[in-house]
């Protein structure tokens, strides 16, 4: 097996390489800003410099030749070579900055370089704590500038588009978000323009930079010139904690970050899963946050939003399903996780009811053949390995007309279609919908940003999502699951910043199910998620054997910071 040798230390391999992306994952550091492992290296910001060379061999013998000390001789090539388009070869001895001084100052000039026209505002730059050149700046930069000349001034908070804000002084030019959309989501919406210290990206003249993936750009910008305008100025990232999770806003099922503030969702971020949707995800994804901390359903309510006790409202519930057994249409939701609709199979069929039925959603003209997908409900593929029936509206009417009781899961379509058509009706529902008031009761839900579940994706891709907020009635395994920000976990009521009313009073519908069940005289064989989960992965073993635990990581330039994550 050939090898080469990395500051001194011998590393085998196979197949072909790139020297930047093999040393990054044998934990060799290596700075750069243009390169990105999922486009093309055009080797701009000359920031990845590495010293090749090649053993000295005895052309008549063959041998390595040695020097006075005994070390192999190595002849080095005449200037530092890019790593990001350095393939690997046989024997190839490579320095980095950490041996050789003469890289150590070429890094130090390329950054002084980069740094004479940057404007030096982190403490006011979106980009502060998660910024790649401040960090490498740190890292791998010079004490301190020689430029003390005025700084050449460029545009500053351009609209490129409806949702991405540009910086022009703070660019460095290293062309990932025009690569992105020539590579990636092939839009071509950005190019160079201008010349010399005077050039930004920018659309063509009067385009807008409307990509449905555009603040994807965002996120690979490594320094602040690309911008969230949702996002701007809004938190710090130092003060919000992220936690993985799944977007839930079609099948496709995009593996995500949740970033939280005091209990809110401030942002949502792609999490690299090559199996799912590799480093990207749309900006319709991204920006339905808002649901997750407005409008929602706090504590039970019975019939024209009056609130009940929580235990109270469980022993109704079950006297509701009691009186009318037999007679109950029970409706499940492809929004919702395995475990929610797992737990409503086994009540429905205590209930004498063999038969969950749900609604489909399908928008066609969505689907682009990358990430975006018809198919709206982000579980479809999960309700259809219980055996869940699908109806489409009118069906769904009918069968609504014949029960005497409609318990609805997670889905305000049909718990609207209920309500509206006057049944008693009983929904677990994380946001009030139209008719919410007309509802015999209303059990409060926990989004799947509050509770852990299992989602399996359009492509038969099963992940978990990892709670990321907090809940009134916290149970001990919800407590020791969820990670806190730094602010969230030092913070008391009386703190100026943090508000208890962001902490909703809900719980996991499978929680809340199998306390009605019990109520009803079925006792199911798990309390917590632990239980349930390893339940649910001995009887599908098949469907979940490809489930991975999420990690925990930042930008791809931060991925020396992963953990793992235990269920419970």
């Amino acid at each position: 097996m050939p090898q080469i040798i990395i500051d001194g230390k011998a590393y085998a391999y196979e197949g072909q390489h790139k020297l930047l992306p093999f040393a990054l994952e044998q934990g060799v550091e290596i700075p750069y800003f243009c390169w990105h492992p999922a486009m093309s290296a055009p080797t701009n910001c000359r920031m990845c410099l590495v010293e090749v060379g090649f053993p000295v061999k005895n052309r008549e013998t063959g041998e390595l030749e040695r020097d006075e000390q005994g070390e192999v001789k190595v002849m080095w090539g005449r200037k530092p070579a890019t790593s990001c388009n350095q393939d690997l070869v046989p024997d190839m001895v490579v320095r980095t900055a950490s041996t050789s001084p003469e890289i150590k100052k070429a890094q130090e000039g390329v950054l002084e370089f980069i740094l004479g026209n940057h404007p030096l505002d982190c403490p006011i730059c979106d980009q502060a704590g998660e910024c790649p050149l401040q960090i490498n700046t740190y890292k791998f930069g010079p004490e301190g500038s020689r430029f003390e000349l005025n700084k050449v001034h460029k545009p500053k908070r351009i609209a490129l588009g409806p949702r991405v804000t540009l910086d022009a002084e703070r660019c460095i030019n290293c062309t990932r978000c025009t690569r992105f959309t020539e590579e990636i989501s092939k839009t071509n919406q950005l190019s160079i323009v201008n010349r010399g210290e005077l050039n930004f990206p920018s659309a063509g003249p009067g385009k807008t930079f409307d990509d449905h993936y555009s603040m994807n750009t965002v996120d690979i910008c490594p320094v602040g010139a690309l911008t969230s305008t949702d996002f701007r100025f809004k938190a710090r990232v130092w003060e919000m904690n992220y936690t993985p999770n799944v977007c839930t806003g079609c099948s496709k099922a995009c593996s995500i970050d949740v970033w939280v503030r005091d209990n809110e969702v401030m942002r949502i971020t792609p999490r690299e899963n090559k199996r799912i949707n590799d480093y990207w995800m749309c900006d319709n994804g991204r920006l339905d946050y808002m649901r997750y901390n407005l409008n929602r359903v706090s504590g039970i309510k019975l019939q024209d939003d009056i609130p009940v006790p929580h235990k109270d409202g469980l022993t109704q519930a079950a006297d509701l399903l009691a009186r009318h057994r037999g007679r109950v249409l029970f409706v499940g939701s492809g929004y919702s996780s395995l475990e929610n609709n797992y737990v409503l199979q086994q009540l429905a069929a205590h209930q004498g009811v063999n038969e969950v039925v749900y609604l489909p959603e399908v928008i066609p003209g969505i689907d682009d053949g990358f990430l975006r997908k018809d198919d709206r409900l982000v579980n479809h593929t999960a309700i259809k390995m219980l055996g869940f029936v699908p109806l489409n509206d009118q069906e769904m009417q009918a069968r609504i007309q014949q029960a005497g009781l409609v318990v609805v899961m997670e889905d305000n379509r049909v718990a609207d279609l209920a309500v509206k058509s006057g049944k008693s009706t009983l929904v677990l529902a994380t946001n009030y919908f139209e008719g919410a008031n007309q509802a015999a009761m209303i059990l409060p839900a926990a989004t799947h940003f509050e509770m852990a579940g299992t989602y399996i994706n359009c492509d038969n891709v099963p992940q978990l999502s990892m709670q990321a907020k907090q809940v009134r009635q916290m149970t001990p395994e919800m407590w020791m699951a969820m990670p806190k920000s730094r602010l969230d976990a030092g913070g008391v009521a009386i703190d100026n910043w943090r508000n208890p009313d962001h902490i909703v009073d809900c719980l996991p519908s499978w929680l809340m199910l199998n306390a009605i069940a019990a109520l009803l005289g079925l006792e199911l064989p798990y309390s917590t998620h632990k239980e349930l989960y390893t339940h649910l992965k001995h009887k599908y073993a098949d469907a979940l054997s490809g489930l991975e635990l999420p990690r925990r990581n930042r930008k791809e330039s931060f991925k020396q910071s992963q953990f793992e994550f235990a269920i419970g």
